[in-house]
């Protein structure tokens, strides 16, 4: 028997599930409308990596030969912070590598750090000599020696290339790189595929080397060993399909979050998520040692925040020993009259000191203008810029919302 609730309650999701129909026709109307993608001799979208580059390689016997070069690095993290890290190739993360599903495969790896090293090809399914495990699979490669892995690709997805010899301090340190094999034939066309490597430190404010014994009390929480407002925004025109690739090698896992879009995570570290087993999300969740790829249609035009959902990751140098003073009153505190010019701890949040004085080499804790003031951000955080055009693929700048839709503070004065 139908009953009047059982009826409505049909009705309501007959209409959810309309909306929801309607909303993924128009999304594939737009990837349909959307101008092709520019393929080059590669047979594929090469990936950008914000803030970063893909390492180059030539054929050589019948294999594509890759040059890495273990060494130590200086990163600028942010304008005003500069780092002393290890890398690849003189940058952290390091050079992404691209490959195809099929191809031969030769890395010629050399060493120019203090102490050997390897190079684990994480996720790769390869012959057991090739994993680049010290002792187990390998002898390490001593400092000034070079090294060759090589193996055959016999899958796609996002992987990643790391140590496995003294791995705490290497990979503490930034050593870390995405290792991605594109499929022969890839399953839907993508406009915009981007790569971003979560990572956090421990650099104690005013200090240039990050500390490899910290295990839990991070304090700069990067993408691709950068800072907001450092970090590149993620470009893309209405109705194109859009990939983000995620790795994680840190200590942490880091919740991912989006605004303005839903996502679909299709990928992971050991290959293609099933359609059927793919649903809706705003966040998700990126565990150590795995990768994610999130894809969505950039149907929805503004700048959009793109960041950690955990509230610590968007924040730099900040240290966490100190006492909470919210809601104390100091104004008589000694420390007043004994150093004039001192500023209160947070007696009233966190959000008056972004103008406190830092010491050398140190970033604001939040930091970073935007059309509307101060972003109180930092850390894991960029932005997603959609727009109808953009010029020449450069960073097109703040979006300009149209005439009134903008909370203005008369709004906002009349709201109790």
């Amino acid at each position: 028997m139908i009953t009047r609730r059982k009826f409505f309650s049909g009705a309501a999701a007959l209409a959810s599930a309309s909306a929801l129909i309607t909303r993924i026709a128009r999304g594939a109307d737009l990837i349909a409308a959307a101008s092709p993608s520019p393929q080059s001799d590669l047979g594929y979208n090469p990936v950008i990596t914000p803030n970063g580059t893909t390492l180059p390689w030539q054929m050589v016997d019948g294999a594509k030969e890759f040059h890495l070069v273990a060494e130590q690095v200086k990163r600028e993290f942010a304008p005003g912070m500069t780092v002393n890290c290890w890398g690849y190739n003189g940058q952290t993360p390091g050079p992404t590598i691209e490959a195809v599903e099929g191809d031969r495969v030769r890395f010629i790896v050399t060493n120019k750090l203090p102490e050997p090293t390897t190079v684990h090809w994480h996720g790769a399914i390869l012959p057991n000599g090739m994993d680049g495990v010290s002792g187990l699979t390998q002898k390490p490669i001593q400092p000034g020696e070079t090294a060759k892995y090589e193996f055959t690709l016999r899958q796609h997805g996002t992987l990643m290339y790391h140590p496995h010899f003294d791995e705490m301090l290497q990979m503490a340190m930034g050593m870390m790189g995405f290792f991605i094999i594109h499929p022969k034939q890839p399953p839907v066309r993508i406009d915009r595929d981007y790569a971003i490597f979560l990572m956090e430190w421990a650099i104690a404010p005013g200090t240039y080397a990050p500390n490899p014994i910290i295990m839990t009390d991070f304090n700069i929480f990067t993408f691709n060993s950068r800072v907001w407002p450092g970090t590149a925004p993620l470009l893309a025109k209405i109705g194109e399909r859009v990939r983000v690739r995620l790795a994680n090698l840190s200590m942490d896992n880091h919740p991912i979050h989006m605004h303005g879009h839903r996502f679909y995570v299709t990928g992971t570290d050991a290959g293609d998520v099933p359609e059927s087993a793919r649903f809706p999300e705003n966040t998700t969740d990126v565990p150590v040692g795995a990768t994610r790829d999130i894809e969505f249609v950039a149907d929805n035009p503004g700048d959009w925040s793109f960041h950690c959902h955990k509230s610590h990751h968007t924040m730099n140098a900040m240290s966490h020993d100190i006492p909470n003073m919210t809601g104390v009153n100091q104004s008589s505190a000694a420390v007043n009259k004994l150093v004039p010019g001192s500023m209160a701890m947070g007696s009233a949040g966190m959000g008056e000191m972004m103008d406190m004085g830092l010491p050398k080499n140190t970033l604001p804790m939040m930091s970073g203008d935007g059309p509307f003031g101060s972003i109180d951000m930092g850390g894991m955080f960029t932005v997603v810029k959609v727009r109808e055009q953009l010029d020449g693929d450069k960073d097109p700048g703040w979006y300009k919302q149209p005439e009134g839709t903008s909370v203005t503070k008369s709004q906002l004065a009349g709201v109790s």
